[in-house]
């Protein structure tokens, strides 16, 4: 057995935000920026901003201060407003992992409720992919993407900012 061979659980969260599906999508993509926090970054750098390019196959990256790009993952599946899949191609060592075989990835599913109301649906999952540091990943995430939903979904109100 390696270390591929042990499924480590997803990590899932869910959430329902007082707007719109589309909202709810453009906020968390396009406006990622928006409610990203200013310590989450793996460049040299202090963070910029954070970008989501609105396509399959765009990059998901962080821009430093001094603009150099680090990517973080790519975007696999773009499908407004009902879900984005991106890869999470960040390493143990909090590193840009380029083979795509040796990344996690997280999908998010925006279900409409109502016309002003939207459900969200979190899962970050495949986290055996990372190997020997898949766990350890798996643990760092976890309440990590909690406190960025939070964020997301204050973002997601009247003043449209919510930035720790």
């Amino acid at each position: 057995m390696n270390d591929t061979d042990t499924l480590i659980a997803p990590v899932r969260h869910s959430l329902v935000v007082d707007v719109p599906r589309e909202r709810a999508f453009d906020v968390f993509t396009r406006g990622i920026d928006r409610w990203w926090f200013r310590d989450h970054h793996i460049g040299g750098q202090p963070l910029q901003e954070v970008v989501m390019e609105p396509r399959t196959g765009g990059r998901l990256y962080e821009r430093g201060v001094d603009g150099s790009e680090c990517d973080w993952g790519h975007v696999l599946a773009w499908d407004p407003p009902a879900s984005v899949r991106v890869s999470w191609q960040i390493n143990g060592q909090w590193q840009f992992e380029p083979e795509l075989a040796r990344s996690s990835e997280f999908e998010v599913r925006f279900i409409a409720e109502s016309p002003t109301r939207t459900r969200v649906e979190f899962e970050h999952r495949g986290f055996e992919r990372h190997g020997a540091a898949g766990q350890a990943i798996h643990d760092a995430v976890s309440g990590g993407w909690g406190a960025l939903l939070a964020a997301f979904a204050a973002a997601t109100g009247p003043d449209g900012e919510a930035r720790a």
